[in-house]
């Protein structure tokens, strides 16, 4: 079998990250090797799904590379809500801002991207606008579930507020997978894919599936060692927390995705990237962001899903946008340029918050 030089950056970049990350190096290095390292893991991620897609259609392989890819979220936040709950409740914010950060990330960076790469390739890309309505609603629920908590928050302070936010947390986990039933069997076929040309998959199915959880496991263990990083090197740089956790940490967390649904879009495969990019929002607002308000219960300390102002405007600012450009189940460079030009303003005012 011959060994690619994409493969060597895979292992090197892997290896070095764990090396200097252990050997207890320079901060800054250790940030700067592991967010190497991620980009290189991550587009082994991209691959591997796009190998899965193949054998599995491009709605399941999107979702995989959604759910795969969120593992990493997940367990950067279990990490941070971990040491929340030993002494440090500060990181419940930086939590709940990377959740935003990935919501965000997804709608209008990874779906920007994608847009703008497919794009530029192909002068209209279509996908399923069935599937694109359904996910337009999907979008305002999860909307609704943050401001509620927020609107209510005088009225239901401390430990109403607590068991308020956990039973939103069920209602949405519940809906969740009602959804994932509804689209995947009972209306499978209202929501199928388009047809596209695939090709030749870069490997078996087998060797897909094995690569892809090999993959995300890698993804993970890199995202942990830059999450060690991430706080000495916001006080060094002077960096608020709001915007480490809503850009800094939801980027590295995002690193599969953001790889795989721009692969997926450069080959025509705009409903994967899709699934990818919006799937993926909405997984971590109605499975992720729910299920850590669980997992916060059991460690002895509630978190709330009370966000802030800031957040919860560019999460409806993105949702907003987001919803108008793919409704139409078609998009085009242009519409990846205006998702960017979101993101970007909505980067420098948490920067300068």
């Amino acid at each position: 079998m011959k060994i690619k030089p994409f493969d060597i950056g895979v292992i090197a970049s892997f290896v070095l990250a764990g090396i200097v990350h252990y050997s207890g190096m320079n901060t800054t290095l250790q940030f700067i090797i592991a967010c190497i390292a991620v980009i290189f893991v991550a587009g082994f991620l991209g691959k591997a799904t796009e190998s899965v897609a193949h054998y599995a259609g491009e709605r399941m392989g999107g979702f995989l590379n959604a759910t795969f890819g969120n593992a990493a979220e997940l367990i950067i936040a279990i990490i941070l809500i971990k040491d929340a709950v030993n002494g440090k409740p500060e990181l419940f914010e930086i939590v709940k801002a990377s959740i935003t950060g990935s919501i965000i990330g997804n709608l209008l960076l990874v779906l920007g991207v994608s847009a703008l790469v497919g794009g530029m390739k192909y002068k209209e890309q279509k996908f399923n606008i069935n599937m694109a309505s359904h996910n337009s609603s999907l979008m305002l629920l999860a909307i609704i579930s943050l401001f509620i908590p927020a609107a209510f928050y005088k009225d239901l302070a401390g430990i109403k507020m607590h068991q308020f936010s956990l039973i939103i947390a069920g209602v949405l986990i519940i809906a969740y997978f009602l959804w994932l039933y509804f689209s995947m069997s009972t209306h499978k076929n209202v929501l199928g894919d388009e047809q596209t040309e695939h090709g030749e998959a870069l490997w078996s199915k087998k060797r897909s599936i094995v690569n892809l959880v090999i993959a995300t496991a890698m993804v993970a263990l890199v995202s942990e060692w830059l999450v060690g990083t991430v706080e000495e090197f916001t006080h060094r740089f002077q960096l608020s927390e709001l915007f480490v956790g809503a850009f800094l940490i939801a980027i590295i967390g995002n690193a599969a995705e953001h790889s795989a649904a721009v692969i997926m879009a450069r080959k025509n495969k705009i409903g994967a990237s899709v699934e990818i990019a919006v799937g993926s929002g909405l997984q971590i607002s109605l499975f992720v962001a729910p299920l850590l308000v669980f997992i916060s219960f059991f460690m002895g300390q509630t978190m709330d899903l009370v966000f802030t102002t800031y957040e919860l405007v560019a999460i409806g600012v993105a949702t907003f946008i987001a919803s108008s450009i793919s409704r139409d189940g078609r998009t085009n460079w242009y519409e990846g340029v205006l998702l960017l030009a979101v993101y970007i303003i909505l980067g420098i005012a948490f920067f300068f918050v």
